[in-house]
């Protein structure tokens, strides 16, 4: 039967070919589609390993004309006191600009012995970073004023840099990084997803800022009461506009950051999704009208075999089955095609999320061809014998 129904595929390849590629196309656009919907998925599954309710941001710049460090110091430890010692601010830190859902990103690479690690989200954080967002500390500790005498400066990394710098050997005391820009990692966190719900948390490191020095000090991260409204909201922002050196003062909540930059992560899945929709309209229509053409041109060869004996469930189990050797060679080509993003490693995913994505695919064409050919082949089963042939 399947070699009968190969030839006849084979005697109108060319008309058959545009609709093999068609489905490929199909296929290609929907992998691409679940691929971001398993990727998306198993992010949002992982925990966020922070708390965001009740953090505010004060976005502030300043431009101090004071040279000595000491005075420095100084001066940025009584900004970060005036805030602190505010009512309803539970916990507060300096921060630089990547803060949690941020457009911002630093990037940098971890050095270990000879082993190199790219693209390492680099964070400058103050003394109670960890406390304001509630993070996690898996092995030794956070930073802090101990770190001031210390011969190395300190540095914590997250547990994925951890994996990927030492697997299962020692990390507390070693050092990282290369000639004059060595670090003493001091602690170990749980990774913190700081791209939203629907991004992976990735390599992470924390160095300690420097309060002796301007830079690494665009943001203060603060902790308030569930009390907290829009009245101390406004209290916060005239402490930091009554300082002559602050300008540019900004407060945004953390909550809101995470409901933005969501929306915005969504945004390629939304385009694609559309574009998917189009195309498998497109297919729908496109294989519908060409099994609806099969079949008006085919009425003296359905008449013929309804004729000689042959029942209506197969002659639209024939169309059927046609309609599913023509997507199964597509789908072919396109598995032939998807199974190179895991072994290329194509935007760095883990090899399961294409392997899912995959047969997720291989599953909707199947559907979606069985679906368009199951009412054609019902009318070609209604075809009668004597009017196909009196036609003929």
């Amino acid at each position: 039967m399947f070699k009968h129904l190969f030839k006849l595929i084979w005697n109108k390849k060319k008309q058959n070919s545009l609709l093999i590629t068609e489905i490929l196309v199909s296929f290609m656009v929907i992998f691409a589609v679940f691929t971001l919907i398993v990727n998306y998925y198993q992010n949002f599954k992982q925990p966020m390993g922070f708390d965001y309710d009740r953090v505010w941001v004060i976005d502030y710049q300043n431009r101090v004309p004071i040279k000595d460090r000491d005075s420095l110091k100084t001066y940025y430890d009584n900004l970060l006191l005036n805030v602190r010692s505010m009512p309803h601010v539970q916990e507060a830190s300096f921060a630089s600009s990547n803060v949690p859902f941020s457009a911002n990103t630093h990037m940098n690479t971890a050095f270990y012995k000879k082993l190199q690690v790219k693209r390492v989200n680099y964070f400058t954080s103050g003394d109670d970073y960890a406390k304001v967002l509630n993070m996690n500390v898996a092995e030794g500790r956070w930073f802090g004023k101990q770190d001031e005498a210390s011969w190395s400066r300190p540095i914590v990394i997250n547990v994925s840099l951890r994996k990927q710098l030492f697997g299962s050997g020692k990390a507390l005391g070693e050092v990282i990084g290369e000639k004059d820009n060595k670090r003493k990692v001091v602690g170990v966190v749980e990774d913190i997803k700081v791209k939203g719900d629907y991004q992976q948390a990735g390599l992470a490191m924390y160095e300690r800022v420097d309060t002796s020095s301007s830079d690494g000090r665009g943001r203060i991260l603060i902790k308030v009461s569930p009390s907290a409204d829009a009245a101390f909201e406004s209290r916060v922002y005239k402490v930091m506009a009554a300082d002559p050196l602050n300008s540019g003062i900004e407060i945004e909540h953390l909550s809101d950051k995470r409901t933005s930059i969501n929306k915005t992560t969504l945004v390629p899945m939304i385009i694609l999704l559309i574009v998917a929709g189009f195309l498998v309209v497109n297919v729908a229509l496109g294989l519908f009208g060409v099994l609806w053409y099969n079949i008006n041109k085919r009425r003296g060869e359905i008449g013929l075999r309804r004729a000689i004996g042959a029942t209506g469930n197969a002659v639209s189990a024939q169309l059927v089955y046609e309609s599913m050797i023509l997507a199964t060679l597509a789908l072919i080509i396109g598995a032939f095609f998807a199974v190179q993003f895991p072994i290329l490693n194509v935007f760095d995913l883990s090899a399961s999320i294409y392997i899912i994505a995959l047969l997720l695919s291989v599953v909707f064409i199947y559907l979606l061809v069985l679906i368009c050919s199951f009412y054609p082949g019902k009318q070609a089963a209604a075809i009668y014998p004597a009017v196909a042939l009196h036609e003929e």
